[in-house]
């Protein structure tokens, strides 16, 4: 799933949990809830490859998500610091599977076959329609404007 759906869902539970550090831990499991559905993604071949000469622009994508991100929760938010706190918690598992790629010596490689072989098991062993796979993400993401406002 893109960091934008992963943020706002992150933000949404920061927003209306009281407790933060209940918040905190919801929001990181949120991301793996919302892996579990079909979804579209990043391409990480670049990365994985570590193919730096190709890289740019998959991290200009990765970059624009997260600003769009930052400033749909700014624009829809109370602008508490927890809500942005969660909404960074949310994209954790992701950045721990970047740095795996980057950094294999790092002791990351059950997260990341968690990650990406267990919780996303669902996903890489069935071709989902496209329209599916972007519909699951505008669900997430109405549910966490909802919320959010």
């Amino acid at each position: 799933m893109i960091l934008l759906v992963h943020m706002l869902f992150g933000a949404a539970i920061g927003s209306v949990i009281t407790n933060p550090l209940l918040a905190i831990i919801l929001a990181l499991l949120g991301h793996y809830f919302l892996d579990i559905f079909p979804h579209v993604e990043y391409s990480i071949d670049n990365l994985q490859n570590k193919n730096w000469k190709k890289i740019l622009p998959d991290a200009a994508k990765v970059f624009m998500d997260f600003t769009a991100a930052l400033l749909a929760i700014f624009l829809l938010s109370k602008n508490q610091p927890i809500i942005y706190f969660c909404a960074m918690v949310a994209i954790i598992p992701d950045g721990l599977t970047m740095a795996h790629y980057v950094f294999p010596k790092l002791g990351l490689a059950a997260h990341d076959k968690f990650h990406g072989e267990k919780i996303h098991y669902l996903t890489k062993q069935k071709k989902f329609p496209v329209f599916w796979r972007i519909a699951t993400q505008v669900l997430a993401v109405g549910i966490s404007i909802a919320i959010l406002t």
